[in-house]
């Protein structure tokens, strides 16, 4: 019996891409596109989120002839502007998922951004004054995206898109002062209901590559920095291959 063909994902995050940029990323996405058939951008694509740095990055983008999926970062956030973000780089063809699923060669990917809030008993709780209250709601409108995401999903295989980080395991390696706005346990929850092959998320520039949920799910820390610094002979993403098996032709009658 052959075996089921195979989907090769290149994730990286963090890319930070400013004004300065032009001409720098083409080489490293041409490169990503030739080793996969899918890039996975796990948001900070821009650093400030202007509408310049997000010409820039659709520009260097434009030598990827793949499938290009993407979730946005708190850098995209910085100028009050992510969706002239958006936009830019979905009028180059990249998928923008914000609470969103997409089927792609039989594997289905869900997309957040994700929140801040610390993990486990190290959790904010949503009591005191109306700003933390604000907080703490902030990261549980990201984790029910990423759950309503992952419920619409029907394929066998299913990758989860984020930024901020789902468990403490791939941000160890940071300064411990700054892990609650690292990431949030929140976003682990939807992951436990709707488990999924694989995680991939950015942010944390000096965290640990891997770690996996209290299930047992696989979650990559793909921050562009991180992998420079770990692997500076290697391209700076990392390749995820699935085994998806083959639709059966429907019968003639």
């Amino acid at each position: 019996m052959a075996s089921p063909p195979t989907v090769r994902f290149a994730a990286v995050g963090d890319l930070h891409c400013t004004k300065d940029s032009a001409g720098t990323l083409r080489g490293f996405f041409a490169q990503a596109a030739e080793a996969a058939d899918v890039l996975l951008l796990c948001g900070d694509l821009t650093d400030y989120g202007t509408a310049e740095e997000a010409k820039v990055l659709a520009d260097e983008l434009s030598v990827v002839h793949k499938p290009i999926v993407a979730v946005l970062g708190n850098h995209d956030y910085e100028s009050g502007t992510p969706d002239v973000v958006r936009q830019t780089l979905g009028s180059v063809g990249v998928k923008l998922l914000d609470g969103e699923a997409i089927e792609l060669h039989g594997v289905g990917i869900a997309g957040a951004k994700g929140f801040a809030g610390g993990f486990g008993r190290g959790s904010l709780g949503a009591w005191g004054e109306p700003a933390i209250k604000l907080f703490v709601n902030e990261a549980m409108q990201e984790a029910m995206k990423l759950e309503s995401a992952l419920a619409k999903l029907r394929t066998r295989q299913r990758i989860a898109l984020l930024h901020y980080s789902p468990i403490a395991g791939t941000v160890e390696g940071e300064p411990v002062e700054i892990f609650p706005f690292l990431g949030s346990s929140r976003l682990e929850d939807p992951l436990v209901r709707y488990p999924v092959g694989a995680v991939f998320h950015g942010h944390a520039h000096r965290g640990a590559p891997e770690g996996r949920t209290v299930n047992g799910v696989p979650v990559f820390n793909v921050a562009k920095p991180l992998l420079q610094r770990l692997h500076p002979d290697r391209p700076p993403y990392r390749l995820w291959e699935v085994a998806v098996e083959p639709v059966e032709e429907a019968a003639t009658r």
